[in-house]
């Protein structure tokens, strides 16, 4: 398999990326550094043994959005370390700017509200159509993590919809 291979993924990363990050230009520097990891470590990756060329593309996918999940993990982290966001601040830079597409927006909203963790596993699960399996793999979470995880972040983003109003935390780096 060559490195052209995740040429052909691309339109699924930037969707995940997109969803991820919230923001189109933050999406596409995601997807873009999550493609020159994967040719930096393109020897690390190993098709399954005796796969068809479908399962090796399914496995190609998996190792990318783990490469994808990893530095956006690294990239919030590195964030947060830096400075505290005020929650209604973030809310606030979020704007209206076609008034038939609300409940869109509000869904991107309530996204953003998620905690990264939550978000990561509803967007796997939900969006992409992984496995539980699948997605703790990815993550490196045991299967009940994601389980649970994915029942949290559901129940919120479930009251966030109804027009529950998320609590004002501020975001703070932890020695």
């Amino acid at each position: 398999m060559k490195v052209e291979a995740a040429l052909a993924h691309i339109p699924r990363l930037r969707r995940y990326a997109r969803a991820l990050a919230g923001d189109a230009a933050q999406a596409d520097d995601l997807v873009q550094d999550t493609l020159e990891r994967a040719c930096q470590k393109w020897a690390l990756w190993q098709p399954p043994a005796a796969a068809s060329a479908e399962q090796e593309q399914k496995a190609l996918l998996s190792w990318l959005l783990t490469l994808m999940h990893n530095l956006y993990a690294n990239q919030w982290q590195q964030l947060s370390r830096h400075r505290t966001v005020e929650l209604d601040e973030a809310l606030a830079s979020v704007h209206d700017p076609i008034p038939g597409l609300a409940l869109q927006l509000d869904l991107e909203r309530a996204l953003c509200c998620l905690a990264p963790q939550a978000r990561e596993v509803l967007l796997l699960i939900g969006m992409e159509q992984f496995s539980y399996a699948e997605a703790a793999q990815m993550l490196g979470v045991p299967v009940g993590t994601v389980m649970s995880r994915l029942s949290r972040a559901r129940e919120q983003l479930r009251r966030l919809m109804e027009g529950e109003r998320p609590a004002t935390t501020m975001l703070r780096a932890v020695k």
